[in-house]
């Protein structure tokens, strides 16, 4: 079944609009990002060596975190249609599998040349922040309704 999104411009998004998504964060997305990204370091991938850090177990990559905040901004707010620009982060808490992620999205500021200016967080389950920061996105000029693509699937192993 197709799902279907309507583009939200530039002239509709409203100061102080709001989307929250949840997502849980399981080892196979650790794994699948760290085979994405290249990135191997076994504070990510090392039970072991993991241990032997602040951490005391994996933590899953801070760039996974800001993934989820591309994610609900390209799905969400602003939605499809718009285009991501910038992005501050800071990485207050580590994430582990098993943790269960808010991304929380709210349109700050509008400015000039269709672009806005959004408050991006990601709370754990205790809601305790994890990331930080902001972003900008430019909005289309027109709306239109665009049909999402289904996730691929992927299978580790």
């Amino acid at each position: 079944m197709p799902n279907t999104i309507q583009t939200i411009t530039y002239d509709a998004i409203e100061i102080g609009q709001k989307a929250t998504i949840e997502r849980s964060v399981e080892e196979k997305d650790i794994l699948l990002f760290a085979a994405a990204s290249g990135d191997n370091n076994p504070v990510h991938l090392s039970a072991e060596y993991a241990a032997t850090t602040s951490f005391k177990k994996p933590i899953a990559h801070g760039m996974l975190s800001a993934g989820f905040i591309s994610a609900a901004m390209a799905c969400h707010l602003p939605g499809p249609g718009s285009v991501y620009l910038t992005q501050t982060l800071e990485f207050l808490r580590p994430v582990h599998a098993g943790d269960t992620l808010r991304i929380e999205i709210e349109v700050l500021e509008k400015l000039p040349k269709n672009q806005v200016r959004l408050s991006t967080k990601v709370f754990n389950q205790r809601n305790k922040r994890i990331v930080v920061g902001d972003a900008t996105a430019l909005l289309p000029n027109e709306s239109v309704e665009i049909e999402m693509a289904e996730l691929p699937k992927v299978a580790i192993g």
